[in-house]
């Protein structure tokens, strides 16, 4: 599989991201391998919260909240998925499957062996997040989904989705940073629009940023509906604690959140949230407030060993 790999210098001197990278080696199920960026800050014998981005953010987008974690005594996660962030970016959109991604994510698991999760989920970080946890239940030890869903094609997407699809296929040039910023509510800074776009140094490193859109769900018959369907069948079975944590301003994900907390079982009796001033990134908007949820959510479900 080619790929390409942005250069090391378009990430100098990033805003608020002072950590070193750290890397995995993944099978890119055509006889190569493609390497994998992930944070991995605090103490390593801590239980480990892993963040999950989304499209088209990478790890940048959880800095804050990784620095927060940190802080309270915990080990903080944050991989960058394939074609984003400093991970390599195969140069073909057909390259960029769902359950490609899905295999690359478990197989990095399995190689840092993290066990005792907390998965902290949003866009497509919970497309993928919420798949490892119905493949590997044990590793999991309770799940925050922020703005995030498990599509099976079955329930219409909605129009501000169909919106969203349209402009990332039909826009010139995708503006990843320019996206981070419509998608908050709070005004991001030049400079973080900035790291938003290092990524991708021109057009040619954007083809999974470009065909993400077009891998969720939308219909009964797409090739992931099945799978997302016995992803759910696993999961309405599971009693690992759920807390649903969504922002108020994100159109593409509203009401999303009444669907975990009916077919989670571990959502009963959890408080909930909507947060105000919060849009799709709700990192940007309200990490520190995501980082509280979070900690109170863990120090109220202790782990059963």
């Amino acid at each position: 599989m080619k790929f390409l790999r942005t250069p090391d210098t378009w990430f100098d001197g990033l805003s608020d991201y002072p950590f070193a990278p750290n890397y995995a080696q993944v099978d890119d199920t055509e006889g190569g391998q493609l390497r994998m960026h992930y944070v991995d800050e605090g103490p390593a014998e801590a239980d480990p919260i892993l963040m999950m981005h989304g499209e088209p953010s990478w790890s940048y987008l959880y800095r804050h909240m990784i620095a927060g974690f940190v802080a309270q005594g915990h080990r903080a996660v944050a991989p960058d998925l394939i074609g984003f962030g400093r991970s390599d970016k195969p140069t073909e959109r057909s390259d960029y499957t769902y359950e490609r991604h899905v295999a690359w994510m478990g197989e990095w698991l399995r190689k840092v062996n993290l066990r005792n999760i907390t998965l902290v989920c949003q866009d497509w970080g919970g497309l993928i997040g919420l798949r490892l946890w119905a493949e590997m239940p044990d590793r999991f030890a309770r799940i925050v989904i922020a703005n995030t869903a498990l599509p099976t094609g079955d329930q219409p997407m909605g129009e501000a989705f169909e919106n969203w699809r349209r402009f990332s296929q039909e826009v010139p040039v995708f503006p990843a940073g320019g996206i981070l910023k419509g998608g908050t509510v709070a005004p991001l800074s030049e400079d973080v629009i900035a790291a938003y776009d290092a990524p991708f140094p021109d057009e040619s490193y954007k083809a999974g940023a470009r065909q993400f859109p077009m891998l969720v769900p939308a219909t009964p018959d797409d090739p992931s509906s099945g799978p997302n369907r016995q992803a759910w069948e696993v999961i309405r079975g599971l009693q690992t604690p759920v807390l649903t944590a969504f922002g108020a301003d994100d159109l593409v994900m509203a009401g999303i959140d009444a669907v975990f907390q009916k077919l989670c079982p571990g959502a009963a009796g959890q408080p909930h949230v909507i947060l105000p001033n919060a849009g799709h990134f709700l990192q940007e908007d309200v990490g520190p407030e995501l980082v509280k949820l979070t900690c109170d959510f863990i120090a109220r479900t202790p782990r059963s060993d």
